[in-house]
């Protein structure tokens, strides 16, 4: 019995193998029949001369639309009839893949185990769309987070070529971190590859032999910083060059970056948050547009690569103080501001604090240590510009709230009493919810690093704290927002911390306000 079981089971591979062969070669010789269209077509436009071209045929799902030719300016009217536009076929074969199935004929994920220690027990992570490697997919989403719309828009206008690989040479990691025992726990990291900056030269083989198409999602340099503040903190005496870490007199700084980009182990995320995996698939198929049908068809896939923005970490000193826990490390978790970190507002402490964290990060460098600042794209609490700044009509004379938080909350401010009862609300009234940076995921960069403890927090946030301590990682010290930093719009927003409670240094209680009785009032990202 045994053995006709195994004669059925050799059939049914056998014809697998032999659907996965011809799905190939249908997709091989439908790529050189478009290629070839593709050619006919820019031949004929070349003898047209000017003329009007014929109707473009776009493919769907089932079948074709037909575009109607260009249209000519009525008879009669002063309007010149517009010149011919020189449209070509696109590069994508008729054959359109909307999602995937598990065990669906020719459909062959690379192994995935998140979490183990050995990164090829592991597995990289695929998930390019490309002829050699979309039936070896294991993941979801796309490269590049938010800008791979960009990446998109470059294949479309036929500035990219779809058959483009990256050359690595000489591309490697500028300096070697890890692994860490964290690398190996799939609790600890669930929202970026551990392994994302040696994917090249790990999985070389696979890429070599198969013709997978692997990208990293971490890249790592070394830099020098200049901002226009660290000459100043220089000439007042609060940082002093040494040639190594702080270069000269300008206050120009060394400094090692890591470039990471999302990477999320989806029922790793939906632990973190206390929801069910399918729940969280669910959402992010129905809230992101149903951009991406497998988060719902390919219950087998656990790894998202979500449209979001990443994270850089700037590293001061030597980057292997960070994981050492005989050494100090002083520490910055920072929320993206960009009215305030780039174009230096004056109604929030965003960059104060910035600069504030990079100093202390130096001299914590400087006296052996380890000084580190972590960079979040988030936006406006992660909610972005434009509601933003909508906040800010709502209340203009809140003076407690960050210039580019919400910018529809800050019409709002300048528009309305400035009331501290007010300032939670406006984000609430417009948003439908006060913060969306979740900082539940924020520590697995810190697990990334190495790090196992913290001994300056340069940050008041009690979310922050409370993720990383959450995370079983201790913090010594906080230190918060010296008071010659503060800017004078920005005081406001201070007040109302204290008032909040948010300052552990002060004991006053939070202020109740109608509707608010016993509760802890919102955070603002510059803390």
């Amino acid at each position: 019995m045994a053995t006709g079981l195994e004669g059925v089971q050799d059939a049914l591979l056998a014809i697998a193998q032999g659907q996965t062969k011809l799905i190939s070669a249908v997709e091989s010789i439908s790529q050189r029949v478009s290629s070839l269209e593709n050619d006919k077509t820019r031949d004929t436009s070349s003898k047209t001369n000017g003329e009007a071209p014929s109707p473009i045929t776009t493919p769907l799902v089932s079948g074709y639309v037909q575009t109607p030719p260009l249209l000519q300016a009525d008879a009669g009217t002063m309007s010149p009839s517009s010149p011919p536009v020189d449209i070509t076929k696109s590069n994508f074969s008729n054959r359109v893949v909307l999602t995937t199935y598990p065990k669906q004929i020719g459909i062959n994920p690379l192994p995935m185990e998140w979490g183990a220690a050995d990164p090829v027990k592991r597995g990289p992570v695929a998930v390019i769309r490309s002829g050699s490697t979309i039936r070896r997919r294991n993941a979801i989403g796309a490269h590049g987070g938010s800008y791979s719309v960009y990446y998109a828009l470059a294949l479309a206008a036929k500035e990219l070529d779809p058959d483009h690989k990256p050359d690595f040479t000489n591309t490697e990691p500028a300096v070697n971190i890890g692994p860490f025992p964290q690398w190996g726990d799939p609790k600890k990291i669930v929202a970026m590859d551990p392994w994302g900056h040696q994917v090249p030269w790990i999985f070389k083989d696979l890429m070599d032999k198969e013709g997978v198409d692997l990208r990293p999602t971490i890249a790592i340099t070394k830099a020098h910083m200049k901002l226009p503040e660290l000459e100043e903190s220089v000439k007042a005496g609060r940082l002093v060059p040494d040639g190594k870490i702080c270069l000269n007199s300008s206050g120009e700084l060394a400094v090692t970056k890591f470039a990471v980009e999302p990477v999320w182990y989806l029922p790793g995320v939906a632990e973190r948050f206390g929801i069910d995996e399918g729940t969280l698939r669910r959402s992010l198929f129905e809230h992101t547009g149903g951009m991406y049908p497998e988060l719902i068809t390919r219950s087998d896939i656990k790894v998202f690569l979500p449209p979001i923005g990443g994270l850089t970490v700037y590293c001061f000193g030597d980057p292997a103080n960070m994981s050492d826990p005989s050494k100090k490390l002083a520490l910055r978790i920072h929320d993206e501001c960009n009215g305030s970190d780039v174009f230096c507002s004056d109604i929030c402490t965003c960059r104060p604090y910035l600069i504030f964290g990079i100093e202390e990060a130096v001299k914590e460098a400087q006296k052996g240590g380890s000084g580190v600042v972590i960079y979040f794209r988030k936006e406006g609490r992660a909610l972005g510009e434009v509601t933003k700044y909508r906040m800010s009509n709502l209340q203009t004379m809140l003076t407690f709230s960050c210039v580019e938080e919400f910018l529809i909350v800050y019409n709002a401010r300048k528009r309305g009493a400035d009331l501290a009862s007010d300032y939670f609300k406006r984000t609430e009234n417009i948003a439908g919810v006060k913060d969306m940076r979740f900082q539940a995921l924020m520590p697995d960069i810190l697990h990334w690093l190495g790090i196992t403890k913290i001994d300056r927090m340069l940050s008041m946030s009690n979310m922050k704290h409370d993720a990383i301590v959450g995370q079983g990682i201790p913090i010594i010290e906080r230190v918060e927002l010296p008071e010659s930093w503060i800017p004078a719009d920005s005081r406001v927003e201070i007040d109302a911390k204290i008032n909040a409670g948010m300052f552990l240094s002060y004991l006053l209680p939070p202020p109740v306000f109608p509707g608010n009785e016993g509760k802890m009032t919102d955070e603002d990202p510059c803390l």
